[in-house]
């Protein structure tokens, strides 16, 4: 899960006329949201016990990871072999038509030993090897994953490949001394790796040029990779922060932009740095500092006994009812009924 509110979809209706249980039955749930929750957990061991499968199923890859992070379809990771020029778009074009794979919608590539669970050492890899102008590819027009809400449309977007190969081009800049001041409204430049500097800059909705600008100012020239954010010191702050603010916010067809950009060959040409806007969309919603309050209280706050009421307090009134699979919630003055746990035997 991608840790933002569902939008309203055609989901099944299902019409139940009976709801049977075992006495003291195990209820089997998973709990979801904003990476780390405990789908995070199941898919990094499923990656773990499967990794073996991997090359057996496409024998070009040495080694696949898909960061939990980012809801893991956002962003993947692959060593694979390459034994003449270009064999890793091979490799590449595999792994995004393999099953649930094809969902990914950004992929770095490299073909040397890296170990791909370590997302700063990955990046620093690729960011070091990498040719932006012949080695960054964005594939428009293609079906997204459904929960993703980056895109234009529901289930509709675009997928990126990034290729860092062979032995390093450059080495890369560690500490931000600009030659000239970043513009006015750059709030904050803080340094997440080597060759990655996260910009804090006017929201989505105030100034959305504002990337294609920042790209090209020369207070950035020499950073390969740079991403715009409105909270740059927390997304820098830990490898976690940063994954899931950057590839759950951004589409790479929309928000993938250069110092420039021409097209050479029926390919876009992406002269560095590449900025990647992350900043909050104005049609994704996420959970605010109140409501996540709210929700560590309950879950932290034992379900009252049955036959009794308390309120807690953030509004809520729980109305337990003995032997049955519903109960009543109270939210200010508008109460609903809803499936909340299974009764007691």
């Amino acid at each position: 899960h991608y840790g933002y509110y569902s939008l309203r979809h055609d989901y099944p209706v299902f019409r139940i006329d009976h709801l049977c249980r075992r006495r003291n039955a195990i209820y089997p749930a998973t709990v979801v949201g904003k990476p780390r929750q405990e789908d995070f957990y199941i898919g990094d061991l499923l990656q773990e016990l499967l990794s073996p499968l991997f090359p057996l199923v496409m024998p070009a890859v040495v080694s696949l990871w898909s960061y939990g992070e980012t809801g893991f379809h956002s962003l993947a990771a692959a060593v694979v072999k390459q034994r003449y020029a270009r064999e890793a778009m091979a490799s590449a074009f595999r792994i995004l038509g393999e099953g649930q794979l094809s969902l990914t919608k950004f992929l770095l590539v490299t073909d040397q030993p890296v170990d791909l669970r370590d997302f700063k050492k990955t990046l620093e890899h690729v960011l070091a090897r990498t040719n932006p102008e012949t080695d960054l590819y964005v594939f428009s027009n293609l079906s997204m994953d459904t929960l993703d809400y980056s895109g234009p449309a529901v289930n509709e977007g675009s997928k990126g490949v990034w290729l860092g190969l062979g032995d390093p081009v450059r080495e890369l800049p560690r500490d931000f001394r600009p030659a000239v001041p970043p513009p006015p409204e750059v709030t904050d430049v803080r340094v997440f790796c080597g060759g990655c500097l996260v910009i804090g800059g006017p929201p989505f909705t105030a100034d959305r040029e504002a990337a294609g600008r920042l790209a090209a100012h020369p207070a950035f020239a020499g950073w390969p990779l740079l991403v715009l954010t409105e909270e740059p010191t927390r997304a820098a702050r830990s490898p976690l922060n940063f994954l899931w603010t950057t590839f759950t916010r951004f589409e790479p067809a929309a928000d993938v932009h250069a110092r420039a950009t021409r097209v050479v060959r029926h390919h876009v040409v992406h002269e560095p740095p590449v900025l990647i806007d992350a900043r909050l969309k104005p049609w994704s919603r996420a959970a605010g500092a109140s409501t996540s309050r709210r929700g560590r209280w309950r879950w932290a706050t034992p379900r009252p006994p049955t036959s009794t009421a308390r309120s807690d307090p953030y509004g809520w009134a729980v109305v337990g009812v003995p032997n049955c699979a519903t109960s009543l919630l109270t939210f200010g003055s508008s109460p609903t009924t809803t499936t909340v746990c299974m009764a007691e035997g």
